[in-house]
């Protein structure tokens, strides 16, 4: 719960508490993904462990981050080459991608021209979904 009335939110919770056993956790630090970092003038919203872990599950650890969010010169097309095998994981990293734009709006325009592949995923399309990764990498925070 949140707001600007304290007696309210206090007055609130002793009401949910008559109907059913709830307990106070004190100040939201982290939620679905989402560091919360609160002071008196302003609240900061991080996805930093939680790009951390997609890049932990791409195996990107170790890559060399990108300058850029896409190679220069990059055509996209449901034609060109391969379809993926798998085109599950290049969903997923998409999907995961489109969420931590709520804190990297700057991704945003990129992470959306990718997912207009996604119907039939193809070999470059999903270099380029890790090339956008490799440039996350550089920006952690």
């Amino acid at each position: 719960m949140t707001g600007d009335d304290v007696e309210g939110i206090v007055q609130l919770k002793h009401d949910l508490h008559t109907i059913v056993t709830i307990e106070d956790l004190g100040l939201v630090r982290y939620f679905l993904g989402i560091e919360i970092s609160i002071s008196p003038k302003w609240t900061l919203l991080n996805q930093r462990k939680y790009l951390l872990d997609i890049l932990t599950d791409a195996s990107l650890t170790g890559a060399k981050p990108a300058k850029f969010p896409l190679p220069k010169g990059l055509k996209l097309s449901t034609d060109l080459d391969n379809i993926l095998p798998n085109l599950e994981s290049c969903r997923r990293v998409i999907g995961r991608l489109l969420y931590l734009t709520l804190t990297r709006s700057y991704i945003f325009y990129v992470v959306q021209h990718l997912s207009q592949f996604l119907q039939e995923s193809r070999d470059t399309n999903y270099q380029a979904t890790m090339h956008v990764l490799m440039y996350l990498k550089g920006t952690p925070n």
